[in-house]
C-alpha cells in the first residue's frame, strides 16, 4: 500500500542537519533504504519538512522506516496515499465499496 510519510524538523534540528555537509548523502541512503522514488523537501508550517513515498506491505514495517528519521530529530506521520489510477478504479465501481453500516472487510 502506498503511504505519504511526511517528516517535520523543528528549527533547530533543521538547522543543525542543513550544516550537515553529508546530508544529501544521508537522504539518498535513507531513500534507498525504504525504496522510496520520490521525494519533495517543503516548508509547511514554518518547520522543513521532508515528504517521501513509500509502499508498504505490512504495518510492522513503519517502525524500520520512522526510526531513521526520528534519529534527525522529526515528527513522523504516515497518510495512506492514491495516485490517479487508484482513484478511476474506485470511481470506475471495479472496487466494492462498503454500503452504509457495514465495515470494510481486511485484506
Amino acid at each position: 500500500m502506498r503511504f505519504l510519510i511526511r517528516a517535520q524538523l523543528p528549527t533547530e534540528a533543521g538547522n543543525k542537519m542543513m550544516e550537515n555537509n553529508k546530508i544529501v548523502n544521508d537522504i539518498e541512503a535513507y531513500m534507498a533504504s525504504v525504496n522510496s522514488k520520490n521525494a519533495f523537501f517543503l516548508e509547511a508550517n514554518g518547520e522543513r519538512t521532508m515528504l517521501f513515498v513509500v509502499n508498504m506491505e505490512r504495518v510492522d514495517q513503519m517502525p524500520l522506516i520512522a526510526e531513521p528519521l526520528f534519529k534527525m530529530g522529526a515528527k513522523v506521520e504516515f497518510h495512506p496515499a492514491m495516485v490517479l489510477d487508484d482513484l478511476k478504479k474506485m470511481a470506475s465501481g471495479k472496487e466494492p465499496v462498503p454500503s452504509k453500516g457495514k465495515k470494510a472487510t481486511a485484506i
